[in-house]
């Protein structure tokens, strides 16, 4: 066998500073491991987080990630390519095969990782926030279940589907049902909200009201199927949703900041439930007599279980998901991408291509 050429990795090495290239020998994979050859990384809004260090709490408190993540680290969650190389154990998965990675592993032994929801594992294993992730041409993966077959599905469009589409299509599952009598919002309409607003016309075959502050996402949003589309900065835009619908039953928030967190509660009728999937940050005040009264639920959303995962990618190889719009970059410009995602430049989604 020809030797593997060698592994470039864009690598945080200190939080707030530029992400620095680094060669080296790719690893080689032992136990149930797999090296995957990177063929797509999508860049998250959560990469400048982590990037950063923190997130914000509000009221001047922030969360110190330097604790969770390990550095120097390989940011990137969004990983499509193709198996490289098998440890002795790894079974299932054979070299040369497309596949799509499953970022979000625990620890495989407690309740919610026997059960399925990886996800929610206390101790989670995740790529490019525990381990090393996907900004580079290899990545190793600890079991060969988090691989899933991708066919001739894009390989840019799959490595979205590991988080933008996995978080949206598990929002969407979670505030089921939706219908006409049971009206949908998003707020957000960039690369989740986008991705959002495909899949419910897939799952519910209708279109939900997008709320979004820039007028170029609103219409990004009806490009891809919303119902409506409008501004929660405008002060009568509550009032005329609230009539036209009579409340919505669910909301999806892809912000996650205080005023898009507040419309969105501001929007739901009695018993109405709203996920919240964003990590913009901030606090917000609710009175606490007005969540049995109303009977309204707080859902937070952390992307979604293997099993969902699986049935994403089944839909997509169907073609009955759309891809959002996918911007596809090579690997070294990962720390423009960066700064393009975090000023607000990028609509959609970016990919990485090594």
């Amino acid at each position: 066998m020809s030797a593997k050429p060698l592994m470039r990795s864009y690598k945080l090495q200190k939080f707030g500073a530029p992400l620095a290239e680094v060669i080296e020998s790719p690893p080689s994979p032992t136990g149930t491991q797999v090296l995957v050859r990177i063929r797509a990384c999508g860049v998250c809004h959560s990469d400048i987080h982590l990037s950063d260090g923190t997130f914000d709490l509000g009221r001047g408190r922030s969360q110190d990630l330097s604790k969770f993540l390990p550095l120097p680290l390989v940011l990137g969650h969004e990983i499509a390519g193709v198996v490289e190389e098998l440890g002795p154990d790894a079974t299932g998965v054979r070299r040369g095969d497309s596949v799509a990675v499953y970022a979000w592993g625990g620890c495989g032994r407690c309740p919610q990782c026997r059960s399925g929801d990886e996800n929610l594992c206390a101790q989670p294993d995740n790529l490019g926030i525990r381990r090393n992730g996907g900004f580079s041409n290899y990545v190793l993966v600890a079991h060969p279940r988090h691989l899933v077959a991708v066919g001739s599905l894009p390989e840019a469009f799959a490595a979205t589907l590991g988080c933008s589409g996995l978080t949206a299509f598990s929002a969407l599952k979670k505030v089921a049902p939706i219908d006409a009598e049971n009206p949908l919002l998003i707020i957000g309409a960039g690369g989740l909200g986008l991705a959002a607003i495909a899949l419910a016309r897939t799952l519910y075959g209708l279109g939900p009201t997008v709320a979004d502050i820039d007028p170029a996402k609103r219409e990004a949003a009806l490009a891809a199927g919303a119902a409506a589309a409008v501004d929660p900065a405008d002060p009568a835009v509550r009032d005329q949703l609230l009539r036209a619908t009579g409340g919505f039953a669910g909301a999806i928030d892809f912000v996650g900041g205080e005023a898009s967190v507040g419309f969105g509660l501001g929007c739901l009728r009695k018993g109405g439930q709203i996920c919240v999937v964003g990590l913009f940050g901030g606090s917000i005040d609710i009175p606490l007599v007005s969540l049995p009264s109303r009977a309204i639920r707080i859902t937070g959303v952390f992307v979604g279980s293997l099993t969902e995962f699986r049935e994403l990618l089944a839909l997509a190889v169907e073609a009955r998901v759309k891809p959002l719009p996918i911007e596809t970059r090579p690997l070294d410009t990962v720390q423009q991408s960066l700064d393009d995602l975090r000023a607000g430049r990028v609509k959609g989604r970016v990919v990485l291509i090594p």
